[in-house]
């Protein structure tokens, strides 16, 4: 079975997501994101603003068109992987330097959704 459209808005109530792994944009907050030292992220960081900006929903949705929510290997939750993309295409990295990056880089983690 495919998704559509349409499926897309049920499939984080639904149990069969466990093969797609989608985190809505509407549950991050910069408020709540965890940093060392209780450490707080600035609102005017370039990364916060994108996160703000960029429609996480309607991107998730088309990336998981083709995904079956049944079959196969778990998925990465899309914002990761689309998000993982515009960092790795703006600051014109290769695909282990984007790891790197992220992994030091508290406002990468809050751009892809993360907690902390």
């Amino acid at each position: 079975m495919f998704l559509k459209c349409t499926d897309f808005s049920n499939l984080c109530s639904k149990s069969l997501h466990q093969m797609i792994r989608y985190t809505p944009s509407n549950q991050l907050s910069i408020v709540e994101f965890k940093t060392p030292f209780q450490l707080h992220l600035d609102r005017q960081n370039r990364w916060v603003k994108l996160a703000a900006a960029i429609p996480w929903d309607s991107l998730a949705q088309i990336y998981y068109r083709c995904m079956s929510a049944d079959k196969g290997a778990p998925s990465l939750d899309a914002r990761i992987v689309i998000g993982s993309l515009i960092i790795k295409h703006k600051l014109k990295l290769d695909d282990r330097e984007v790891v790197e990056t992220i992994r030091e880089n508290m406002y990468l983690q809050y751009f892809l959704g993360l907690s902390s």
